[in-house]
């Protein structure tokens, strides 16, 4: 993996470049943003984290956009100013500037509100449906797996599924294809446990800062290594509409959007988030 580009050095922005640092699995994180000394003090302070967290990974900040140009995967995620995560009219300026500068790195939205700019991203300006990625549904799914196995008394039990739709109010849980250990987990979890859960998932939306990074940097090193792993994001399902659906990811983004297994109502409930 060559660099990868973050845009914003907030709150999220942080939490993504020192997930990544963490893992030591890149060579380098550009922290990028017109506040460039905050984003210079946040990269040193990962930095200088290295020799207790022990990994190698470089991270360097600057004010110029231009920095993004040839990254293996660009993040969207807030600016340092404390305005919040990127989107509206400044963060379709930020993807015009973006696909100026690089026409073939995917690029990673790492906040839960930015679905909206993915849609006009590929609509307004054109950028290719593969590249736009929204990592927030993977730390959506994580929490659920963990009240799942809690509700089992299973906390270290491995539990697999999909949050496929529009969260908070139209996110649709894929139960049929859920699964415990390979074990069907509708074998393993009682029906009105199962309704408890869905009636949980409004609550778990937005994810928290830490949860959004951790899924962020998953879905790059996915990108950048390739998975045989499907993951939940938000992707372009056409007609301008947006919604987190299974895939797989690879150097170039989105190879493959999968379907997911539901029942006749679970389908009913996705085709009408996929409407709205």
């Amino acid at each position: 993996m060559s660099f990868v580009a973050i845009i914003g050095s907030g709150a999220l922005g942080g939490a993504v470049a020192q997930t990544l640092a963490l893992r030591d699995r890149v060579r380098e994180i550009r922290l990028i943003d017109s506040e460039e000394r905050v984003a210079q003090g946040k990269a040193l302070d990962i930095l200088q984290s290295a020799p207790i967290n022990q990994f190698s990974t470089a991270v360097v900040a600057t004010s110029s956009i231009a920095a993004a140009a040839g990254a293996t995967a660009i993040v969207i995620a807030d600016a340092a100013s404390g305005s919040g995560e990127f989107g509206g009219e400044g963060g379709v300026s930020l993807l015009r500037r973006l696909a100026a500068i690089d026409a073939n790195a995917p690029i990673v939205f790492a906040g839960g509100s930015q679905r909206d700019l993915i849609a006009r991203g590929a609509g307004e300006l054109h950028i290719a449906e593969s590249r736009l990625i929204g990592s927030a549904p993977v730390a959506l799914e994580s929490a659920l797996r963990a009240l799942a196995a809690l509700s089992m008394d299973s906390s270290g039990v491995p539990i697999a599924l999909n949050v496929v739709g529009v969260p908070p109010d139209a996110a649709v849980v894929a139960w049929e294809e859920a699964s415990v250990s390979g074990q069907p987990l509708t074998s393993h979890v009682a029906p009105h446990v199962i309704a408890g859960l869905n009636g949980r998932l409004r609550g778990l939306w937005p994810p928290g800062t830490y949860s959004l990074g951790s899924a962020a940097a998953g879905i790059i090193e996915a990108i950048a290594a390739g998975s045989r792993r499907r993951y939940s994001c938000f992707v372009h399902v056409g007609n301008g509409r947006v919604a987190a659906m299974p895939v797989e990811l690879g150097e170039d983004g989105v190879r493959r959007v999968i379907e997911p297994v539901l029942t006749r109502q679970e389908r009913t409930r996705l085709e009408n988030a996929l409407n709205l």
